[in-house]
């Protein structure tokens, strides 16, 4: 087997829903499947659960976190402050290759079934959010929202049957990108707060 990163493989895993809610995991069984000592085992353990993604319980063992809405809207309380605001940063200091791709990346949405392609939408959806990120100027914001995004990408894993076209992300990736070109910070804003309240909504329906 080659050399992987058993900290990336294990969050691709639980982010994906390959590990559901709840899974327990068992430190001597992962170093069997990859090969490897228990040690980087439990220092990836140990990682993921400071990301909210792993609950080591004393006596009983490592578990996949639940999902839940009163955590959840823990985690909506911040992004819907911070991704907004990383977007309106990114107003004055996005490229105009940044720019261009964001409009790459929202026609490639327009083309595709969600029933077919739901990775590929939700790959694109990641990549608009970094672009943003990389765009805001603010070192702090990108790696908080970053961290954040895990658990919003896993929602989109675990809701998946909730979202059912493409508009979800493409009505709000195109006001963004409008208000960006107008340079209109308050718009811009409002558009990235727009898309983050389609999502919860979406969330609501998958939890309630």
């Amino acid at each position: 087997m080659k050399k992987i990163d058993i900290y990336e493989e294990l969050k691709s895993r639980i982010v994906k829903n390959e590990y559901k809610p709840g899974h327990v995991l068992n430190e001597i069984e992962i170093s069997k499947e990859f090969d490897i000592s228990r040690t980087p085992v439990r220092n990836a353990f140990q990682r993921l659960e400071l990301d909210m993604l792993l609950n080591i319980v004393p006596r009983y063992g490592v578990q996949v976190s639940f999902i839940d809405f009163t955590t959840m809207k823990s985690l909506f309380e911040l992004t819907s402050v911070l991704d907004p605001l990383a977007t309106r940063n990114a107003v004055n200091y996005i490229t105009k290759e940044q720019l261009n791709r964001l409009k790459e990346i929202t026609a490639e949405l327009d083309r595709l079934s969600l029933n077919d392609d739901y990775q590929k939408a939700i790959d694109y959806d990641e990549e608009f959010h970094s672009i943003i990120l990389e765009a805001c100027n603010n070192p702090w914001l990108t790696s908080t929202l970053k961290s954040l995004h895990l658990h919003t990408e896993r929602l989109w894993h675990y809701c998946k049957e909730y979202f059912t076209d493409m508009t979800i992300f493409t009505r709000t990736f195109k006001l963004i990108i409008e208000a960006i070109e107008e340079n209109d910070e308050i718009k811009a804003e409002k558009y990235s707060r727009e898309h983050i309240n389609d999502f919860v909504s979406r969330v609501k329906e998958a939890l309630f």
